[in-house]
Formats: structure tokens, sequence, C-alpha cells
């Protein structure tokens, strides 16, 4: 299943990438969309679709499924796609947008906890590593593809959404021939493993450290607005339109070069510092877009910025797989995934109106604290937490 969950990944990573790196230069240039309204886009996109990802986490371990919430997820994400090439407002973009994540808050508890079920926590750090390597090698085929029609196409940006839905597509009909779950033990009660916590007091009976957690990644959320403006940042700093998904492709071929090596180390030398020095990389990429000045200034930020990617993105679902028990496995990837997505409105809504008000380099500069404040604060709690 992590093989066949990579694949499935690097298909639908390649249809959104082909889609993300232009999707705000289409709603800037061609719909007339501010900075403050794309930013309200990706908020209310990313936050009202979050409150899915605790349901399908909470009945994925009620049920003892994961699979059909997994297909579920992809095919609507998937058919939202071709509907981008007929939009004509950027009201209609936030609708598709809503739909479209929604799939992805389906789908995303279900998926991480079947990675972590059919996993041993030895080898759990890889498992995930590898899986966030095949849905990142799929964004940088993406961008690379992209920027092929770009030139061949004349900026036809809606022939392109239509492309994009053909990986789509086959990563759904991926998972119906060859995903198959890991069915639950039972336990002498008869019950299965999976289904052990009470629905309604699932969340109550998760550990205090995954609260704590979930405080720490908070406050890192609110200055980790979405990527969208960083693509922007770029353009503001002088990059032509038609180089903007190679840029794209840049951080994601990063992204994809760290995560399997990453999860690795995280196995053998410890999470938590795999973790912190990802968030460190993070601060730095932020400082320095709130300050670039030039292309190789961008470039070299998108680099710092995948490699950020790469270090914590798997090795955090590993860290909470190790942390809470399996009976609330995708419950717990639920909470977090909608933590995360919910904050990402005020995040998106904040760096808009500063990037409008004062500019982007109070805006990027933000973020840079803020992640340095949860990087202080973690190697705070991980530290404890080990001595303990």
């Amino acid at each position: 299943p992590v093989f066949v969950l990579g694949v499935v990944s690097l298909l639908t990573d390649l249809s959104t990438e082909m889609i993300y790196p232009i999707l705000p230069l289409f709603l800037a240039n061609t719909l007339g969309a501010s900075t403050a309204f794309i930013g309200l886009i990706e908020g209310i996109a990313e936050s009202t679709a979050s409150i899915l990802k605790i349901f399908s986490g909470w009945l994925s371990d009620r049920l003892g499924k994961r699979k059909f919430l997994i297909l579920g997820g992809y095919s609507l994400s998937s058919l939202m796609k071709p509907l981008l090439a007929f939009v004509t407002s950027s009201w209609q973009v936030l609708g598709l947008r809503f739909a479209d994540r929604l799939g992805k808050g389906i789908r995303g508890a279900p998926r991480d906890a079947l990675i972590a079920d059919v996993t041993e926590a030895h080898e759990r750090g890889k498992a995930f590593g590898y899986h966030r390597a095949m849905d990142t090698a799929g964004a940088v085929l993406g961008p690379g593809l992209t920027f092929l029609l770009i030139y061949f196409l004349n900026d036809n940006y809606r022939t392109i959404f239509l492309i994009a839905a053909i990986p789509a597509l086959l990563s759904v009909a991926a998972i119906i021939l060859f995903v198959r779950e890991k069915k639950p033990e039972a336990t002498a009660s008869g019950q299965t493993k999976l289904v052990t916590a009470d629905a309604v007091g699932a969340k109550r009976k998760m550990p205090a450290s995954f609260i704590i957690l979930l405080v720490i990644i908070s406050v890192f959320t609110l200055g980790n607005s979405s990527d969208a403006f960083l693509l922007l940042r770029a353009q503001n700093v002088g990059i032509a339109t038609k180089f903007i998904p190679l840029v794209w492709l840049f951080f994601n071929l990063l992204y994809t070069l760290v995560s399997i090596p990453a999860g690795k180390w995280s196995d053998k030398f410890g999470r938590r510092r795999i973790i912190i020095i990802g968030f460190l990389i993070y601060a730095i990429s932020y400082a320095g877009f709130a300050f670039a000045t030039k292309h190789w200034h961008v470039w070299a930020l998108f680099g710092f910025y995948g490699i950020y990617y790469g270090m914590t993105d798997g090795v955090l679902r590993a860290y909470i797989s190790d942390i809470v028990p399996q009976a609330v496995r995708a419950t717990s990837f639920g909470i977090f995934n909608f933590v995360t997505g919910v904050l990402l409105l005020p995040a998106n809504l904040l760096t808009g109106f500063i990037w409008k008000v004062y500019g982007p380099t109070a805006a990027f500069s933000l973020g840079a604290a803020l992640a340095l404040v949860a990087t202080i604060s973690f190697a705070a709690f991980s530290i404890r937490r080990t001595a303990s």
C-alpha cells in the first residue's frame, strides 16, 4: 500500500502542481483578483475544508476502514481540476478550490493512518519520507510540464487546467485497482483495535504531548501563509511569468531529494533534531524572502524552502504516529490537519493585509519571527518529553 499510495500521490501532485504555480497569476492577471482576495481564497479553501479532516479521521478509526475515504477524497479533487478551465470570476475559483480541498480533507488522515498501520515504528520515518518524496516528485514534474505548455500554448492557462486533469484521473484508477488496506486485528472482546476509542471521547483520550505539539504547530502555522504569496513575491522581485513554474519546480526538486534521507535520519537519530533544523531553515527562508531584491535571491530561497519541507513534512507525521496510540491514529492526523488548515485562514488574511498595507518585507518578517518562537518552543517541549 505504501508504494501504491506513493504513485497515487505522484500523479495527484503532478496534476495539482501543473495548476498551482500559475493559479495566483491567473487570478491576478486574468481575473483581476487582489492579493488580499487571493489570500482569502487560499484561506477559506484550506480552513473551511479542514473540518472534514477530523470527521474522516474519526470515521476511519470508528469503522476500521481507510480505502473508501481515500478513494472518495481523491475522486472529488480530481473532478474539480478541469472545471477551472471554464471559470469567469475569482469567486468561482474560490468554490472550486474549496471543493478540491474538501477532497484533500477527506483523504489525508485515513491515508496517513494507513501508511502508519502497515509499517513498523523503526521504519516509519522512511515510509513517510518515501510518500512525501513521491508526492513531490509529481510536484517537480508538474511545474516543468507547465513551463513547456506555457511556451507552446502561448500562456493559455485554461487549456493547461484541462490537461492537468489527466494524471488526477489516473490516480483515482490506481486506488481502485491496486490499494489494499491492512485488516485490523481482533481483540479478545471481538472488536477491532482500530475502534477501541470512543467516537465522542477520542479527542479527550489524546496524550497531553500531542495537545502541546498542536499548540506549538499552531504558532508556527500563523506565520506560514499560502505558498501563493511566495510565487507572487518571485514575480514582485522581477522573475518573469514564464519562469515562475521553474522556480516552483526547483523548490519541489529539493523537497523530493531531501524527504527520504530526512525520514531515514529521523529513524536513526531521532525525529526531534530533524524537525528543529527544518523549522530553523524555514525561519531563514522567510527572513530572506522579506529582504530579497535579486533573481538569484529568489532561486536560493526557494531551494532553502524546499529543504525545510523535505525535513519536516514526513517526519512530523512520523512523530505524531510515535506519540499517539493506534486506536486514534487517523483521528490524531485529522485533528492535526484540521488545526493547521483552519489557521491558514487567519494566516493568509494576515499576510495579505500586511502585504497590502506595509509591503512584503513586513509580511514575511512576521512569518520568520513566529517560526523562531515555534522552534524554541518545540525544542524545549521535545527535550523535556525525551527526558521524561
